[in-house]
């Protein structure tokens, strides 16, 4: 018997359902390459004032060429990021799709994170080796595109919610902040949660680690330009290697469930804090259960999961693989077992969890 003949029989609705979901998956997927390009030739930012345009006048606003323009413009009004009006067969952008696309420092920006998306897709060779042999794959083994989409993709986020409501959210913390603290920011990457508490809170002093040395230059780079480099340190250095007893904050921004040993890592930050301190974890957004999480969001951070955050773990000492999709009661049993007597969920976004840790 062929595996053909033991197939069940298809529904013909189903099937052409399904296939019709293939189609825009595969339309997004390719699309993200022009999304990119959209991005790093200033496509969006030129026509971010609302005016329509023809690809010509597109064209010759960027410097680019009609001819790849005119397919782009199409590309991108079919899947709904730019407007089309066939009377005048020009283009133009909604303020909604302005901020998305063409404002990098909103909170809101989105194009930037096709540029992670891309990163991951020429590591695929790669990874689907590791999944015949379990093997890990740092992160520092990755496409560079990666890194910087990656932090393009986390920093609206932060933007938009790290001063006004997560660290306000935390009890006393913002006090501290104010009058000067010493804090930690651990796995800091390109250093943007970092460097944006520090534009807050200019009397208290920070140290950005990252185990990822090429990471670290450019944050110590981004603190130079936003001018609070002299305020922030950056050093190259594991989640175990903090002074004990040092830290009034110790925070972590969706990087714990990307180590070898998240326990050992949560850890660490108990000792580091001092008395009265307080961890403050922030990871994706995810429910419990595997059926809690089966939606757009919960697609992109499982696909993350497979792509990145399992091989990064897998790479490191512990190989925990936790994942981006851990939940609040597994990671709230996390920190508890840690020695943090006081855990709880102190905030959250459409994109992230927040915990308050306390000693």
């Amino acid at each position: 018997m062929t595996s053909t003949q033991n197939h069940r029989t298809a529904d013909p609705v189903l099937l052409q359902e399904f296939l019709g979901r293939a189609v825009g998956d595969l339309g997004a997927t390719l699309s993200a390459a022009l999304v990119v390009i959209g991005d790093r030739l200033g496509l969006y930012r030129a026509m971010a004032d609302g005016t329509p345009v023809t690809a010509a006048e597109l064209a010759s606003r960027t410097g680019t060429a009609p001819a790849y323009v005119q397919p782009w413009l199409a590309n991108q009004a079919a899947g709904g990021y730019l407007e089309y009006d066939p009377a005048s067969g020009s283009y133009s952008m909604t303020p909604e799709q302005v901020l998305a696309l063409a404002v990098e420092d909103g909170p809101a920006f989105f194009a930037g994170s096709m540029q992670l998306a891309l990163g991951v897709l020429r590591d695929v060779p790669a990874i689907e080796e590791r999944f015949r042999t379990g093997a890990g794959f740092g992160w520092h083994e990755h496409d560079a595109d990666l890194f910087e989409g990656t932090e393009r993709f986390f920093r609206p986020g932060y933007i938009g919610n790290l001063v006004s409501a997560w660290l306000p959210s935390l009890d006393g913390v913002l006090a501290k902040l104010t009058a000067g603290a010493q804090v930690a920011d651990v796995g800091c990457g390109h250093g943007a949660s970092t460097i944006l508490m520090a534009q807050a809170f200019p009397n208290s002093a920070f140290l950005g680690t990252d185990y990822h040395e090429g990471s670290v230059r450019v944050a110590r780079r981004h603190a130079q330009q936003a001018g609070v480099g002299d305020q922030v340190q950056f050093e190259a250095a594991d989640a175990s290697e903090l002074a004990d007893g040092a830290y009034d904050l110790v925070t972590m921004f969706d990087c714990l469930h990307d180590m070898g040993d998240p326990d050992a890592a949560a850890k660490t930050a108990r000792r580091a804090l001092r008395p009265d301190g307080t961890l403050m974890l922030v990871e994706p957004a995810a429910g419990d259960h595997i059926e809690d999480n089966l939606h757009p969001l919960g697609r992109v951070f499982y696909a993350a999961s497979a792509l990145v955050c399992t091989p990064c773990s897998l790479a490191q000492p512990g190989g925990a693989a936790l994942g981006p999709q851990a939940g609040p009661a597994r990671l709230t049993a996390l920190l508890t077992a840690a020695g943090f007597s006081r855990v709880r969920l102190a905030s959250q976004s459409p994109v992230n969890l927040v915990f308050e840790a306390r000693p």
